[in-house]
């Protein structure tokens, strides 16, 4: 990326938080915080996303055979069943029916899948006047914009914005300004069209190729009417949309609405089996006849292939057809939070599914206009109700998209990227990002001349101009010691003969070369617990590749630290982690880079360091080595996005409980640093806005004054500037020799 591209991204994501964020932010935390008080009265929460998971797995895996059976069930019942190869195709078979129909007006429900194929324009094209019947789909109808979110596809716009954009195109005979002026103008006026729309169009939430049965899931009643009022209905939707049996339906009818808006369930479930042989009636005033009309009604069902066959066959791509389109992952996304889907989105879709979704559908160019925006919190793995892997997905998206760039003009800078690599169009941005820990190696080895250079305005500005690396951060300091050289030195605190465990310390690339401090804490806290503790000769996770999508070398990594700790697993020696990061690649992504053997085997030796202190004092382990919270400060304190999702924040948090420490925990979920992430020039606005979120938290009365505590470096490294007060990791607070207050 050149610098221009990367200052008219900054300029593009800057504008959408000053025009759009505000509004955004307050709906998806409102949606995301819905979901986890919604899915709290369930029995069984994972329960159900693991029946959905295994539904969807079966239903992609038979997918042809359904398609043949949906077909059939459907013709049975007198409809008609159209598959169309591509966007074209359907859109021409639309035309088709709009033209045998002498269509004037087609009414349209909420469609992602319509908005994929642009069904609009061609009709358009056609003369035929379209409309759109959901409250949001219309109101961006009206202003001529694209959907910023999947389920609330004008989440963007504040009451008074639609209100201003009413009143201006409407001119009504009185000023519309309440949320219900505005609701009943709407529905009276799309109430009216569609009394006399020619042919109704929806799309479906799933499609059950049993009975031949479309499922609808919405929040207003106007896709009901448009599936039953016109004498025509066509529906469209992606094959990936058809599950079994009704039966199958229950559990996404449970987590739908829950994982999309927080409802325990939305106000519309419909379902349909067309053609619908409806009463001739206004479901808003029952007793309030349509006016008279053919009761031999049409049913078109056109189901859309538009890549999603060759989805199915990429086994990297694949899981991205389980997806609901519920919209739990942005969400839950900080990015997405604080932009929107105008940013965080592609030509259809938005959020973080919408990578696989515009890479099979549209293809990986408008995959990679966003795929950056992802940064592998990972925060979307638990609040995805099918289970899905969006991370990984992403993360595969962003290799391929590298591998097809700039043909390679730019040199490697260091060792560390493998050969089938280098073909691709890997920026010198992600190569030095991707490439930590060689430099690292380099600062380490050179400090503290390293630093001082670092530091020098003119090299500062150089680094922003060529590798983008924002000059507005303060660049992390490298030790000339690094841990393992200060532990080879000092010797163990306990040796083996005298230790009640053995462990393996992981010397993280940024533990080992720069927080060396957080390093020493971890060894003389273990020591006190009686922990014989070995600190190995042992290369980065690859975690900082993986994060700029070089697989490859990241796959290298995982098999180099599983071969240096394969011999410390075989003598029953656990594993310790400081960084959070690094314990989600040995207990997530190693998955994909590992034989499952070996994967299983470091996933289930290696802890987080307080999951492990924790631990050790449950079953017995003396705690009079550790500092107590009588005598230690006052904790303001944020855990770390990953650390999270794999439920570790707990044990830090009930291990200062159980010490007698005072704190104040964070409930904001993410700090917007993300590793490299917040570095980059393009995205340091939106870093910052997302950080704002924590900022606000840890600087009222209650925790202004308290020691700030963060499990992760990138929430140490981003407290650290949004506050200007240095942050440390939990395991320094613990240490006996701390002199923290």
């Amino acid at each position: 990326m050149s610098e221009i591209d990367r200052g008219a991204k900054a300029d593009r994501i800057r504008y959408l938080l000053e025009t759009e964020g505000g509004a955004v932010e307050a709906n998806t935390l409102g949606f995301n915080q819905g979901r986890y008080d919604s899915v709290a009265e369930l029995d069984d929460y994972e329960g159900l996303k693991e029946e959905a998971r295994a539904i969807k797995e079966d239903a992609i895996e038979r997918l042809p055979e359904l398609i043949d059976r949906v077909t059939e069930t459907v013709e049975a019942n007198g409809g008609t069943v159209y598959l169309a190869n591509d966007a074209t195709d359907a859109n021409r078979y639309i035309r088709e029916v709009a033209a045998e129909n002498d269509a004037d007006r087609f009414v349209k429900s909420k469609s992602m899948t319509s908005e994929e194929l642009e069904v609009n324009e061609a009709l358009e094209r056609d003369d035929v006047d379209v409309v759109e019947t959901d409250l949001g789909e219309w109101v961006l109808q009206v202003a001529d914009e694209a959907p910023s979110h999947i389920v609330a596809p004008a989440i963007h716009k504040s009451r008074a914005d639609i209100a201003r954009l009413f009143n201006s195109q409407f001119d009504p005979d009185e000023p519309l300004e309440t949320a219900e002026e505005l609701t009943m103008f709407a529905r009276e006026r799309l109430g009216e069209l569609i009394r006399g729309a020619d042919v109704g169009m929806t799309g479906a939430n799933f499609i059950t190729a049993d009975s031949g049965s479309i499922l609808l899931v919405t929040s207003e009643g106007n896709a009901r009417k448009t599936a039953v009022v016109p004498d025509t209905h066509v529906a469209v939707a992606g094959i990936e949309k058809i599950v079994p049996s009704v039966e199958d339906l229950a559990p996404f009818i449970e987590l739908i609405g829950r994982s999309g808006t927080g409802q325990d369930i939305t106000s519309y479930i419909s379902l349909l089996t067309p053609p619908v042989d409806s009463p001739l009636v206004d479901f808003d005033e029952p007793d309030v006849a349509f006016a008279d009309r053919d009761d031999d009604r049409e049913f078109h069902l056109v189901l859309i292939d538009n890549g999603r066959m060759a989805m199915r066959e990429d086994e990297q791509l694949r899981e991205t057809l389980y997806c609901i389109r519920c919209s739990a992952c942005a969400n839950s996304c900080a990015n997405f939070q604080s932009v929107g889907g105008h940013a965080f989105g592609g030509e259809t879709y938005s959020g973080g599914i919408a990578t696989g979704w515009e890479a099979g559908v549209h293809g990986q160019e408008s995959a990679a206009e966003f795929n950056d925006l992802c940064t592998g919190c990972s925060r979307c793995v638990n609040a995805c109700p099918v289970k899905i892997d969006i991370p990984w997905i992403n993360t595969v998206v962003r290799d391929r998209v590298n591998r097809e760039g700039d043909g390679g003009q730019f040199e490697f800078l260091v060792d560390g990227l493998t050969p089938d690599e280098e073909p691709g169009g890997l920026d010198i941005q992600k190569r030095l990002f991707g490439n930590y820990e060689t430099l690292a190696k380099l600062g380490s080895a050179t400090a503290p001349v390293s630093n001082w250079i670092g530091s020098l305005g003119p090299v500062r500005t150089a680094m922003e101009r060529v590798a983008g690396v924002d000059s507005r951060r303060e660049l992390p300091e490298f030790e000339r010691e690094t841990l393992r050289d200060w532990y080879e030195a000092r010797g163990p605190g306990v040796e083996p003969a005298d230790a009640d465990r053995e462990v393996v310390l992981y010397p993280d690339t940024y533990t080992n070369y720069v927080d060396v401090d957080r390093g020493k804490a971890a060894v003389r806290v273990l020591e006190a617990l009686d922990v014989h503790v070995r600190i190995p000769e042992v290369g980065e996770s690859g975690r900082a590749p993986l994060s700029q999508g070089l697989i490859a070398t990241a796959d290298e990594g995982a098999s180099r630290v599983y071969a240096e700790l394969a011999e410390h697993l075989d003598a029953g020696r656990d594993v310790v982690v400081i960084e959070p990061s690094d314990l989600a690649m040995f207990h997530r992504e190693y998955e994909k880079l590992l034989p499952e053997r070996s994967f299983e085997r470091l996933q289930d030796g290696s802890y987080e360091i307080c999951e492990y202190v924790y631990g050790v004092l449950a079953n017995g382990g003396d705690v009079a080595g550790l500092r107590p919270g009588a005598d230690g400060p006052a904790i303001a304190y944020h855990s770390h996005c990953q650390q999270r999702t794999l439920d570790l924040d707990r044990y830090t948090t009930a291990l200062f409980a159980d010490l007698g420490y005072d704190v104040v925990e964070s409930d904001v979920e993410c700090c917007g640093m993300a590793g490299s992430f917040g570095y980059k020039r393009e995205y340091y606005e939106l870093s910052m806005d997302v950080g704002d979120r924590l900022a606000a938290q840890f600087t009222q009365p209650e925790t202004q004054d308290r020691l700030l505590v963060a499990s992760g470096t990138s929430c140490e490294d981003q407290l650290g500037d949004l506050l200007e007060r240095d942050a440390v990791h939990p395991i320094e607070v613990l240490d006996p020799r701390s002199r923290i207050d």
